[in-house]
């Protein structure tokens, strides 16, 4: 039969699921293996870079493109259990679940936007069996995979810091701005515990705290908006404390009211929303790691030429 490719497997890996338990991915792969009756050879066949097998790699994908749609929620790290959507998905589409069919879903759609501000100008092939697959180079195979890779991290990574507690998730942009390297010269810290209201974290630019940045963090759903009270509020509070300049982080969006108001008011404030605050987290690698290093090599015609 051979490996299947990764949207062959997406609906059985999502059956695997329909009982609504809790699964390790371990055991969604080990159970396609024998629904595909893959040969021992077939499930210990390695990837190009030797690093994972290929089967195993297949069925990762497939169920990072489900969680990305929706359609399977992960509740702990190697773990997954069958949505609401993703029980409606296996009733629609007996047959097949594709690529194709995740474009229905917004959550599936807000991942491609995330990967294609990253991708190549080449059409991103679906497989490397794939006939588009064959035209392109390895430098656009290994670029096509480093944009989906980090958009599904960052999907990840954004719904983490959404579990968090409203305090977890003031520490986790703390240590993010940390990393980022603010407050080298003097602090970085929380100050929603002591009661500092309107502000969550002060960044002490100076060791004498003369050059300061106010930080507020608010952990709120997508479909909870920040609006053009919210800033206004802040903006009040850097007022209060005779301060220029802050930060306003949120998982969630700001409205174009917000965003008129802070460009308004007499003072810089910075907006960070969930989707740029993913993409400081993965690539600050706060909360995430790395996993894989590829190189690639070209002839040196030049060294050629010398001898």
């Amino acid at each position: 039969m051979g490996i299947p490719d990764f949207q062959t497997l997406m609906r059985p890996a999502l059956a695997q699921l329909a009982d609504g338990g809790v699964h390790t991915t371990r055991e969604v792969r080990e159970a396609l293996a024998d629904d595909y009756q893959l040969s021992e050879a077939e499930r210990a066949h390695l990837l190009p870079s030797g690093r994972a097998r290929t089967f195993d790699n297949r069925v990762s994908w497939a169920l990072t493109y489900l969680a990305q749609a929706g359609l399977t929620d992960r509740p702990r790290r190697g773990h997954v259990q069958i949505s609401e959507a993703g029980r409606q998905a296996l009733a629609a589409h007996p047959q097949r679940i594709d690529m194709g069919t995740l474009e229905q879903y917004p959550s599936y759609v807000e991942f491609r936007e995330r990967r294609s501000r990253r991708e190549p100008a080449a059409p991103a092939p679906a497989d490397l069996t794939a006939p588009e697959a064959v035209a392109a180079t390895p430098a656009d195979l290994v670029a096509q995979a480093v944009a989906d890779n980090r958009a599904a991290v960052e999907g990840d990574v954004l719904r983490a810091a959404l579990a968090l507690s409203a305090t977890g998730f003031e520490d986790l942009v703390i240590r993010l701005l940390e990393t980022m390297g603010y407050g080298r010269a003097g602090s970085v810290e929380r100050t929603s515990a002591s009661g500092d209201a309107g502000v969550d974290g002060i960044i002490s630019q100076d060791p004498l705290g003369l050059d300061r940045i106010y930080v507020q963090a608010k952990r709120y759903a997508e479909d909870r908006a920040i609006d053009r009270p919210k800033i206004h509020e802040f903006a009040g509070a850097l007022l209060g404390k005779q301060g220029d300049r802050g930060v306003y982080i949120t998982t969630s969006r700001f409205t174009e009211g917000a965003r008129r108001e802070a460009e308004r008011i007499n003072a810089r404030i910075e907006l960070i929303d969930g989707a740029r605050l993913a993409e400081l987290l993965v690539a600050h690698e706060v909360g995430v790691q790395a996993e894989t290093t590829a190189t690639l090599y070209r002839l040196d015609e030049d060294f050629f030429e010398t001898l």
